[in-house]
């Protein structure tokens, strides 16, 4: 399963859960622990838990399940690792106070966006 179907199946199973504000960041060539993260939150810790199970049913069923998953007992902060994907699966309120996407953001090399 390529890269870009991974990602696919992702976003549509954050977007059947109502995930909110989805976000895939590349970070190809700015750290070599993975290709992409995906950020998504859920308004509770019942819907953290339902985003995870979800993303984590649908590629498992794929025969690409997470390598590794961090979280699950606490639900404010999920991390599900795919090897060239990893999804953060965050509480709407970790999210604010971690605020993942300003940081890898900040380090993107500004000639890219050009």
């Amino acid at each position: 399963m390529t890269t870009q179907e991974k990602l696919d199946i992702i976003v549509k199973s954050c977007e059947d859960k109502k995930g909110i504000d989805i976000k895939v960041l590349d970070i190809q060539g700015m750290t070599s622990i993975a290709d992409y993260f995906v950020i998504v939150s859920g308004n509770s810790s019942t819907q953290v838990d339902a985003l995870a199970r979800e993303i984590d049913e649908k590629l498992s069923e794929k025969g690409e399940g997470p390598q590794n998953l961090e979280g699950k007992n606490s639900s404010r902060w999920i991390i599900l690792d795919f090897g060239d994907i990893i999804v953060h699966v965050f509480h709407k309120d970790e999210r604010e106070y971690y605020n993942l996407e300003r940081l890898w953001e900040e380090n993107q090399d500004p000639q890219e966006e050009e």
